[in-house]
């Protein structure tokens, strides 16, 4: 029995074939037979390019539904899937493909400029609205009839890491690593077939791609398919929609909108936060105005889904909850003794399970560091657990700050600055300093109209709350962020854009 994912996400069966997979937000709706159709004509045409079992397809395409066609299409041909980021740069593409080496390139027709590394290869364009040279080349063959026979450790997909602390490496997913973790999650979010799941994120990114969509297609729910994430859309939509999966970015401009309140929402049994950490502040306020707790879960590109807060139960905010049935974690010294640490103690969150990526593309030195000799992979993420399990991430390991001997945490900081009135997001991060080693320096998103918010203002409400070494050394104000695709902010590019903020 083959182990392709494909096979898990649209199992055969007549009984399916015209219930409603996707609806689009001008409400055109593919049921699972369309979307299975056009899969097996995108297959058969990969095939017929030459494309065979564990050839990489790059795909830099705006979301559509003929991009979800796309990726199952090329699950079905046995090939990996490369989505691209469509922010990419010529230069920046020049490294993946150069990377990757894939066999084919599917390219937006609107940026249908490939570098000269990759001039050679064979590539379609995909529109928007679906058009383009591939499914002008797909649409009268006949669709592949089975999917190309897959193990459970054969790759499914490449995902590169996003690059916010530094050069990006290629993941190497698996068929089984994929299938665990949509089963995993349709168990845990009891996700049905009576589900509707309001999908506004972006399609290249581990949360959209295999979180969300897997989740739902291997559930048998339905998705509202947005383009894009707009305040409008979501308000207009949320009202048909059971579950709801966003970024906090989406949670807190949803939030400056009055149109929010508890009937919007009436419709929706849960709301998921993920990609960057949630704050209190905005935990506090969606609850107050609507009613619902958000459910934050904890993930990574090579991990997916690691904890998450409970379905059924406390929610408490600044946490993200538990270790997801059949996934092991711990907090371990950064040592390479990687003894196990206390309750309560901080140190780098390790993961084993079926969900843990299978390394890093080309790079087999470079990740055998990253596991442990017992095989726990080295999350890069700073933690504690408690007692009963949960966990509590207090930042990245890169980003931890030693002042003047003092190990500051940027998250308990930031965690600090956003009860703070005024502060709409917060960046915190070191730099080097004369006397301490290194700075805390804090960056501040103003709410507008908060002119009031000074430095004076953000210290003393700082030095109630925090000791003294843990202060900012400097406070930059700023009207916006640098933030990539899934809206986290960039730390690396304000180090850059800040670095002689000690200085001024």
């Amino acid at each position: 029995m083959s182990d392709n994912l494909y096979e898990a996400l649209l199992p055969h069966g007549p009984e399916r074939a015209s219930t409603s997979v996707l609806v689009t937000d001008d409400g055109e709706i593919w049921t699972r037979e369309r979307v299975e159709v056009l899969s097996g004509r995108i297959a058969a045409l990969l095939s017929r390019v030459g494309v065979g079992p564990g050839d990489r397809v790059a795909a830099q395409v705006e979301k559509s539904t003929a991009a979800v066609c796309l990726y199952l299409g090329c699950l079905k041909a046995g090939a990996v899937y490369l989505p691209l980021n469509t922010a990419y740069t010529v230069p920046e593409l020049a490294h993946f493909l150069g990377d990757a080496r894939p066999a084919v390139v599917v390219k937006g027709a609107d940026y249908a400029e490939l570098p000269v590394e990759a001039a050679h290869l064979p590539s379609f364009t995909l529109r928007a609205d679906g058009g383009g040279s591939l499914m002008d080349a797909a649409e009268s063959l006949e669709p592949l009839g089975s999917a190309v026979p897959r193990e459970a450790d054969d790759l499914a997909a490449i995902l590169y890491t996003s690059g916010t602390t530094g050069r990006s490496k290629g993941a190497m997913i698996t068929h089984g690593n994929l299938a665990f973790m949509a089963a995993a999650l349709r168990s845990a979010w009891k996700i049905t077939e009576e589900d509707v799941l309001l999908h506004a994120l972006p399609v290249f990114h581990a949360h959209g791609l295999f979180i969300a969509l897997n989740t739902m297609l291997m559930a048998g729910g339905c998705m509202v398919f947005l383009p894009k994430f707009t305040v409008d859309a979501v308000l207009k939509e949320l009202p048909r929609s059971t579950i709801f999966m966003g970024v906090p970015t989406f949670y807190t401009r949803l939030l400056a909108d009055d149109r929010l309140d508890a009937a919007v929402c009436g419709n929706v049994r849960l709301f998921v936060s993920g990609s960057a950490p949630l704050s209190v502040p905005t935990f506090e306020a969606f609850l107050a105005r609507t009613g619902h707790a958000i459910l934050e879960r904890y993930a990574s590109t090579e991990t997916t889904v690691i904890t998450a807060n409970p379905l059924d139960g406390e929610r408490i905010p600044g946490t993200v909850g538990y270790a997801l049935p059949g996934v092991s974690v711990r907090v371990i010294e950064k040592e390479k003794t990687a003894r196990t640490l206390p309750a309560g103690e901080v140190g780098e969150v390790a993961v084993k399970g079926p969900n843990v990526f299978k390394g890093y593309w080309g790079l087999a030195e470079a990740t055998a560091k990253e596991f442990t000799s017992d095989g726990y992979f080295r999350s890069g993420d700073l933690g504690r657990m408690d007692d009963d399990g949960r966990v509590t991430i207090v930042g990245r390991d890169k980003d931890l700050i030693i002042s003047g001997g003092y190990n500051v945490y940027p998250g308990e900081v930031e965690a600090a600055l956003a009860r703070i009135d005024g502060v709409a997001d917060c960046a915190v991060f070191g730099l080097p300093h004369a006397d301490f080693g290194e700075g805390v320096v804090a960056v501040i998103e103003r709410k507008g109209g908060c002119a009031g918010l000074t430095t004076e203002v953000v210290l003393a409400e700082l030095a109630s709350r925090l000791a003294r070494y843990k202060l900012p050394k400097a406070i930059v104000m700023r009207d916006s962020m640098p933030r990539n695709a899934m809206g986290k902010i960039q730390k690396n590019e304000l180090r850059r854009m800040h670095e002689n903020a000690l200085a001024e």
